[in-house]
């Protein structure tokens, strides 16, 4: 029988315009917290704070 996958798709949001612009993964069972990450967003056209929001399938 197969495991399942420790590795998760995550959608990241950013903390001041709350769009959801961002994609990437973590290993669920290296990092338990939640991630928080410096990325660029779109909208604001900065380097803010995006944190992770849920899980794709």
């Amino acid at each position: 029988m197969a495991k399942k996958d420790a590795v998760l798709k995550l959608l990241m949001v950013c903390t001041v315009c709350k769009s959801r612009n961002n994609l990437t993964t973590r290993n669920k069972l290296n990092t338990l917290e939640k991630l928080v990450l410096k990325k660029y967003c779109k909208k604001c056209k900065k380097h803010t704070e995006h944190k992770e929001t849920d899980k794709l399938k």
